[in-house]
């Protein structure tokens, strides 16, 4: 192995003004005219020369010299290198400290989008279930209706065989009157006769021996006419207690049916309670939408008594049955007309009636409607029968649809995408009249409901919570 070589390094320095000689520097002094006022280029020139000034490296190796020489230029070159080095290391780490902000918030993000898909499954989780639960009410509507159906034909079967009854019980008794005057009739011929045979048989005291053939005669037809008389009063007592029997039997079945009949009476007016309706109004109310071919004076009906009961309880009771089952049918006229159904199989409340804020300008305003939320294209169905008044672009309202159920009942249907009916048509309950939509003034897919009664808005939820009470019986 060869020798490792001795080697001395040294570096020594240059400014302006100074000489190398060997070893050793000496200042060399020159003078400038301008020596005593420096320009600012001089200041800048110098300070040049300070920083960077001219470097000298020698370097000895066993006993030999060698001399390497930096300019100032070079030194510039090195410190601009250093300079940048250091930029591009601060704004890498820079970079990098940004990259990973960014990766921790888009992780912040990518949790907060899956908290968002777990709630929205939550939501469609509630939304099918009460999909399901408003199914579940439309079966059990459809169970009362045909229920309904059923017990009106039942009641109306119950009623023709009572009027039957009447006019056979009536029939009866008039039998059973001409039956008993029939009978009356041969009384009054009885004792007639028997007046005959005392005034004869006093004749003929004078002449016993020669009558007595025809007294014994006269004794037994007699007492054949008192024994027919006999007869004849229990046949009249016995139809008077199967009369009394009759009327009584009679005057139970009416008074069960005018029950009846005023328990439905008392269960739809309590329906339309709660729709906030008065009955009496409601039936106050002309309608005009009743079926055509009927007509005539009203007349009660008022089952005629016989001769003497004119305080017959069973008139009393059939005039009230009357009037009972007059209202009921009046009512049942009038149920068919009111809006009880829900004009969307699913949907949410975005805005109740009442006072509420703008949805546009925030401001206080009147609401005189329900607005129901609904994805758009959704069917809108009429929730009674009646006549369309209004079918087209109505200013804020959009594409608008305007129904007239009778008995001074309309309802609206405002923002629609599409209307389904024309002006005039007549629809029935549950056919689709349009689509959910977003016309008009509004700020999203919905359909706004109104319910007017006598030109005043009504509370449309108060109808639906009714038309569920309903379903619910």
């Amino acid at each position: 192995m060869a020798r490792a070589q001795k080697t001395d390094f040294e570096i020594g320095s240059t400014h302006l003004g100074q000489k190398i000689e060997g070893d050793v520097r000496q200042p060399v002094r020159f003078q400038t005219a301008a020596q005593n006022s420096p320009t600012w280029r001089d200041r800048l020139r110098a300070g040049y020369d300070r920083v960077f000034p001219e470097r000298h490296f020698i370097v000895r190796t066993e006993g030999r010299v060698a001399h390497m020489r930096v300019s100032q230029h070079a030194q510039l070159v090195f410190a601009l290198f250093l300079i940048g080095l250091a930029s591009w290391g601060g704004f890498a780490s820079f970079r990098f400290l940004m990259h990973t902000q960014i990766v921790a918030f888009k992780d912040e993000q990518i949790a907060t989008a899956r908290y968002a898909y777990r709630t929205l499954l939550g939501e469609i989780a509630e939304y099918q279930k009460k999909f399901n639960m408003i199914t579940r009410e439309i079966e059990e509507h459809n169970v009362f209706a045909v229920a309904l159906q059923e017990q009106n034909a039942l009641l109306q079967k119950n009623i023709t065989s009572v009027e039957s009854q009447l006019l056979a019980t009536e029939k009866e008794r008039e039998q059973m009157a001409q039956a008993r005057e029939k009978l009356r009739t041969q009384l009054v011929q009885i004792e007639n006769n028997m007046q005959s045979l005392a005034s004869r048989n006093f004749t003929l005291k004078g002449n016993l021996h020669h009558t007595e053939k025809d007294l014994q005669t006269a004794l037994a037809e007699r007492n054949q006419a008192m024994f027919e008389a006999t007869n004849l009063r229990r046949q009249m007592r016995d139809t008077e207690n199967r009369l009394a029997s009759i009327r009584e039997t009679q005057l139970e079945s009416v008074r069960q049916l005018a029950e009846r009949t005023s328990g439905f009476v008392e269960s739809t007016e309590k329906v339309l309670q709660i729709a906030g309706i008065d009955a009496n109004q409601l039936l106050a109310t002309p309608d005009t939408k009743k079926r055509t071919g009927q007509g005539g004076p009203f007349i009660p009906f008022k089952p005629q008594a016989a001769a003497g009961d004119e305080d017959d309880p069973i008139a009393s009771e059939m005039e009230t049955f009357s009037h009972q089952l007059a209202r009921w049918g009046a009512l049942q006229d009038a149920m068919e007309r009111v809006p009880l159904a829900a004009p969307l199989s699913h949907y949410s409340i975005n805005s109740p009636f009442g006072k509420r804020k703008d949805p546009l300008n925030g401001m206080w305003s009147a609401h005189y409607g329900v607005d129901l939320a609904a994805p758009k294209a959704t069917p809108v169905h009429a929730p009674a029968t009646g006549t369309v008044k209004i079918a087209g672009y109505q200013d804020k309202y959009g594409l608008l649809v305007e129904i007239d159920h009778g008995y001074g009942l309309r309802t609206r249907y405002g923002h629609l995408s599409k209307v389904n009916v024309k002006k005039g048509d007549k629809v029935t309950f549950n056919q689709v009249i349009g689509l959910v939509g977003n016309t008009g003034r509004s700020t999203g897919s919905h359909l706004h409901y109104e319910v007017l009664f006598k030109d005043k808005p009504k509370n449309p939820m108060n109808f639906i919570k009714a038309g569920r009470h309903v379903f619910k019986e």
